[in-house]
């Protein structure tokens, strides 16, 4: 069972830096748990060398997806050595919900530079982008999904934008795997929607997919809905953003999906052709995270972009309290009353505060 996209990973040279933008910009201030250790999971993608590294994940309880903000510690992250352009293979984009873009496109405007106009989807819905820090884009997209009013603009992450370079194959493997069985729009052209975009002006072919049924599980209402826009570009060759680089570096690391029943889960891709590539877990032990435990796996989409599986084990409601809650003894497609989220919410944001 998928129930949704959890968060994407996004490497930066500066882990306190980046996480108060993402905070002042998008309201992504709720920490579900932060980390300071070794990745030792992770040696295919990281030279075949364990390395220190300081992360956190947070989400924003309007509903979406979260942020991991990823730093390596000890290591010099490896920057992207060339502008990235739309369709070059891996996550180009991570796209922002919102209540109202007109109102937010204001707003962000008055203290940041990196935003272009107002634009629409081809679909008609009112979008923008934004360029954070570091060079990262994100779209900022119209919706009406609400879990908690935080009398806010923005919600939490709604989707990415993913280079391919054969459509059919890659639109196959989001939506035999992932559940992505509606096509939103398919057009080909040059796009005014992506005027302020390296790569602009270019012919490309672009496929929005999205579920046709409400994903289930815990964290299901917290994430949303969510979508995958695919982008193949027509007039030029596309380069691999993390090519020669470590997982971690600097841009998007990777697209993490919330899920019950791995073991299952690892079948079913390694039928399909894509089987685990990392395995936290081989002898079924949670893996802890911080303050949570859990299993976490890897597979590679037909492009080579990272995708993550994470199957939560247990979270920390009041950690000073001892209250945590033990996800294994839950029904998996069950929902988590909106109270243990409004909990969790209170208890990290004074923890911001505090550091």
């Amino acid at each position: 069972m998928i129930s949704g996209i959890q968060q994407v990973g996004v490497g930066t040279v500066d882990f306190r830096r980046s996480w108060n933008w993402f905070i002042d910009m998008f309201g992504i201030d709720v920490k579900i748990l932060e980390d300071d250790t070794v990745a030792e999971r992770m040696l295919p993608y990281t030279g075949g060398q364990p390395h220190k590294r300081h992360a956190c994940i947070a989400v924003n309880l309007q509903g979406g997806g979260g942020f991991e903000i990823w730093q390596y510690s000890e290591r010099k992250p490896e920057p992207i050595p060339f502008a990235v352009g739309i369709g070059d293979l891996g996550v180009f984009a991570a796209k922002l919900n919102c209540r109202n873009v007109p109102a937010f496109h204001q707003e962000i405007a008055a203290k940041w530079e990196g935003v272009s106009p107002v634009s629409t989807l081809p679909d008609g819905t009112p979008c923008f982008w934004v360029k954070d820090l570091y060079g990262n884009w994100f779209q900022v997209v119209q919706t009406d999904y609400l879990y908690l009013d935080q009398h806010r603009l923005t919600g939490g992450m709604g989707g990415t934008l993913v280079g391919v370079t054969d459509m059919e194959r890659s639109v196959a493997f989001y939506r035999d795997i992932f559940g992505y069985d509606t096509v939103k729009y398919d057009q080909t052209g040059v796009f005014e929607d992506w005027a302020a975009l390296p790569g602009a002006g270019e012919h490309y072919r672009r496929v929005l997919l999205t579920t046709s049924h409400p994903r289930e599980g815990a964290f299901s209402e917290l994430m949303g809905p969510d979508c995958i826009e695919l982008v193949q570009a027509l007039d030029r060759g596309p380069r691999k953003i993390f090519e020669g680089r470590y997982w971690g570096d600097p841009g998007f690391i990777q697209i993490c999906y919330d899920v019950s029943g791995m073991r299952a889960l690892g079948k079913f891709c390694a039928e399909k052709g894509h089987p685990f590539t990392v395995d936290s877990c081989p002898g079924d032990v949670s893996f802890d995270m911080g303050d949570a435990s859990g299993h976490f796996t890897y597979i590679e989409d037909p492009d080579g972009t990272l995708i993550e599986f994470v199957e939560t084990h247990k979270i920390p409601v009041v950690k000073k309290l001892g209250w945590f809650i033990d996800m294994k003894k839950r029904d998996p497609r069950k929902p988590l009353p909106k109270f243990l989220l409004r909990m969790i919410g209170l208890v990290s944001r004074e923890k911001i505060r505090e550091s």
